[in-house]
């Protein structure tokens, strides 16, 4: 790194060595190399005159990258695959004549690509399998703490702050099913040839359609696929791309959506997300403590996002077989699709795992609105006490608009209680029993229960092995 060059704040400051360590340049072209290796073996066991020792030569020197001498070849070649086509044969000169053979350059171009997709999905799932975990653990803890619900961002009938919780968390746990299923469906792109046809095999193989066909399960096996794509062109469809990164952007969408719901409460001083003893809010306001981490997980999130249109766009403008306009963009938005999310993850993962609760203050904001929120149980009491519905209902309408007034125009608190117990109408109301706001929290305890126990505990019962996975630390 130089202080005079731009770096990509994704990698020095956000996401995980894991995750970027999935993207780079060694894992890549390591991973080109393991494929040379693959096709050259299965080319040898269907007949073709490449020896044990070549072979050998060539899965020696797999991780033995000389990267300078690759940049070198591509200065002159213009052509990345064939740069180090020449540097692995620089390297074993014995298995020179036989790399690449048969392949074009989508052969380790795309493949690695959907092993690189595989290996990122996978780290993506334990990301959100620990999330979910951990949310999971808040909602119990605060299943039955009630707070204000909101719609339209207006105080709503009550629920609780772990009801509240089991809502991200089940954003999560749509997500997790669409990474499950991404992962159950990529295949490998195979051994498909220069338009997708395997002429060139069937060429190498004196027309034997058996041998190229196995040929093509041979390679995928070796690189861990049980299966090829069907059919393809150059490239597999990028129509994979565009399904890989709406799953992405759809985690980044709940990621945002729970991250703007915690700035909101912590402006209220009901939710805190953890702040460091030594944590500096605001270089001018002392005072402050920002919600820093759930903004950025709102910030990354939406970059994620915002990447979901260049696969759409790629796949859309792909020409017949293929077009190289799809190689750029590609090297830029699938691997900071995946930073970003490893990194809002990560936040939101911490985040959850410190939340700090003010039950007081949550208290005293449901008083605040319990007088209203409560109306509709008073009438209906005064009707069980004899009095007559729509004598009631305006009673209540013109003492709920005074009261509002002197809220709303003088600040005073809400005195609609007191005016209540003024009115005759309602003498026979137990008015101060119908502040308990456990009466309008319904379920929500229980259906924290239930959600924890018939969706929380099979997710964390199949994937027991992703909850012992790191973490990943929150960077800066």
């Amino acid at each position: 790194m130089t202080a005079n060059q731009y770096e990509n704040p994704l990698i020095s400051r956000y996401s995980s060595a894991e995750m970027s360590g999935i993207w780079s340049p060694q894992t890549k072209f390591s991973t080109w190399r393991r494929l040379w290796v693959a096709l050259a073996e299965a080319e040898r066991e269907l007949g073709l005159d490449i020896s044990a020792a070549q072979i050998a030569e060539l899965r020696e020197a797999v991780d033995d990258i000389d990267f300078a001498t690759a940049r070198r070849h591509e200065e002159t070649l213009r052509h990345d695959v064939m740069a180090h086509v020449h540097a692995y044969g620089d390297r074993c000169p014995n298995a020179r004549g036989i790399i690449h053979l048969g392949a074009t350059s989508c052969y380790v171009t795309d493949n690695t690509d959907l092993l690189l997709l595989r290996d990122s999905l996978e780290l993506i799932r334990a990301r959100l399998v620990l999330t979910i975990d951990q949310l999971a653990k808040f909602a119990a803890e605060y299943r039955d703490v009630a707070c204000l619900g909101f719609t339209h961002l207006q105080p709503a009938q009550p629920t609780t702050v772990g009801k509240r919780a089991t809502l991200w968390c089940y954003d999560l746990v749509l997500d997790l099913a669409e990474i499950q299923h991404r992962l159950n469906t990529l295949r490998f792109r195979g051994v498909k040839g220069t338009t997708g046809t395997q002429a060139t095999f069937l060429q190498l193989f004196d027309g034997d359609h058996a041998k190229v066909e196995t040929l093509d399960k041979l390679v995928a096996e070796k690189m861990g696929f049980e299966t090829t794509y069907a059919v393809t062109g150059q490239t597999y469809s990028r129509k994979i791309d565009a399904q890989v990164l709406a799953v992405l952007s759809g985690i980044g969408q709940s990621a945002h959506k729970a991250g703007s719901d915690l700035r909101l409460l912590q402006s209220r001083k009901e939710l805190e997300e953890p702040f460091g003893k030594q944590q500096i809010g605001s270089s001018a306001m002392a005072y402050k403590r920002n919600p820093m981490r759930a903004e950025r997980m709102c910030g990354l999130a939406r970059y994620a996002i915002s990447l979901t249109s260049s696969a759409d766009n790629t796949l859309a403008t792909q020409w017949m077989e293929r077009t190289l306009d799809d190689s750029a963009n590609r090297r830029l938005s699938l691997p900071q699709s995946f930073l970003a999310i490893d990194a809002a993850l990560i936040l939101y993962r911490n985040v959850a795992d410190g939340l700090v609760v003010y039950p007081q203050v949550i208290a005293k904001h449901v008083a605040e609105e319990l007088p209203f929120l409560a109306t509709e149980e008073i009438l209906m009491a005064g009707v069980r006490a004899g009095g007559d519905r729509q004598d009631l209902h305006e009673s209540v309408r013109v003492h709920s608009q005074a009261a509002a007034q002197q809220v709303k125009e003088h600040g005073q608190s809400n005195d609609l209680i007191a005016r209540l117990k003024g009115d005759p109408a309602f003498a026979n109301v137990d008015l101060d029993g119908a502040l308990d706001v456990n009466k309008y929290i319904g379920r929500a305890p229980e259906q924290v229960d239930a959600f924890i126990s018939e969706v929380i505990e099979p997710i964390r019962t199949r994937y027991a092995e992703d909850l012992n996975r790191s973490a990943g630390e929150v960077r800066v």
